[in-house]
C-alpha cells in the first residue's frame, strides 16, 4: 500500500436543500480523497505528485455509484472525471480552487448542465 502525505483527507459532500429536496439528501453526494493545506484549500502541488490517488465516488439514491478522479484543468479549475477519454461526463467544482473544505461549509458542483449545492459533512484523515 502506498503511503500518502499526512495532509490527504477523505471529504464527504451531501446534497443540500434545493427544489425537490427540501431538507437535502444524505443519499446523494460525493466522497473524494484530496490533499488539503492547513486552511482547507486543495494543495495543488501535492495533488500533482499524487493525482492517481485522488479518487472520487459519486453516490445517488437510485443509481449505481460512479467512480473517477479529481482532476485539474489548465488555469486551476477542479473537476471530477469519470472517463479520461471523454469530457462529456466531467463534473466541475465551482470555484473549488477558492474553497476551504471545512465541515459545515457548502460547495457547488455542475453536472449535466445543472448546478447543485452540497454541504461538506466530513473531512477526515486517510
Amino acid at each position: 500500500m502506498v503511503e500518502l502525505p499526512a495532509n490527504f483527507r477523505r471529504i464527504r459532500l451531501e446534497l443540500a436543500r434545493e427544489p425537490g429536496h427540501p431538507v437535502g439528501s444524505p443519499l446523494d453526494g460525493y466522497e473524494f480523497a484530496a490533499p488539503l493545506m492547513p486552511d482547507g484549500h486543495i494543495d495543488a502541488a501535492t495533488w500533482k505528485k499524487h493525482a492517481e490517488h485522488c479518487r472520487v465516488r459519486r453516490f445517488r439514491a437510485h443509481e449505481a455509484d460512479q467512480h473517477g478522479r479529481l482532476a485539474r484543468k489548465p488555469g486551476g479549475s477542479w473537476y471530477f472525471d469519470y472517463d479520461r477519454g471523454s469530457d462529456a461526463d466531467d463534473e466541475s467544482g465551482f470555484r473549488f480552487n477558492k474553497e476551504s473544505f471545512q465541515p459545515g461549509e457548502y460547495v457547488s458542483i455542475r453536472d449535466d448542465e445543472h448546478m447543485h449545492t452540497y454541504q461538506i459533512v466530513s473531512v477526515e484523515p486517510l
